[in-house]
């Protein structure tokens, strides 16, 4: 038996389009509620790839949640273990490190849907800030999480 393949939303058209605009607003200096565009290596490319994202501070750390699952930008952080966060012409290079303690990830990820729910509920099958512990705790693995470190 092969292992079941792991949770990803892939942007639909009117999506891509609206994180092209995020990126760009970012990229001239507009972050829209915190948003900024992650730079990553590719792991295959070796080009940067840019994506928007919004960054998540958290009991003072700073953290990414991937809201679609397992993506590409994801799967490069995975192998990179940096990337950079831009919003105009304020580039933070930082390193990552994958949160992969379901109980860690409980509490951080209602504090992200708190926050920006607004925009990305509809990836979380249904679990909202406001779901159980239980019901957060069951998509956790769906759902991979960075601790970004800015590099000074």
């Amino acid at each position: 038996m092969s292992a079941p393949t792991p949770y990803y939303v892939q942007a639909g058209p009117l999506a891509t389009r609206f994180n092209s605009l995020f990126g760009k607003l970012a990229r001239i200096g507009i972050s829209l509620a915190g948003s900024a565009e992650l730079s990553v290596r590719g792991r295959k490319s070796g080009q940067m790839q840019r994506i928007p994202v919004n960054p998540h501070t958290y009991e003072g750390e700073q953290y990414l949640v991937s809201a679609r699952g397992h993506s590409q930008w994801v799967r490069n952080m995975r192998a990179a273990g940096r990337g950079e966060l831009r919003v105009g012409r304020k580039v933070r290079a930082f390193t990552a490190t994958e949160v992969t303690d379901p109980a860690l990830k409980v509490p951080l990820i209602r504090a992200y849907l708190k926050k920006w729910g607004w925009e990305v509920n509809q990836y979380f099958q249904g679990v909202t800030a406001d779901s159980s512990d239980a019901q957060i705790l069951a998509t956790v693995g769906d759902h991979p999480v960075f601790r970004i470190t800015v590099s000074n």
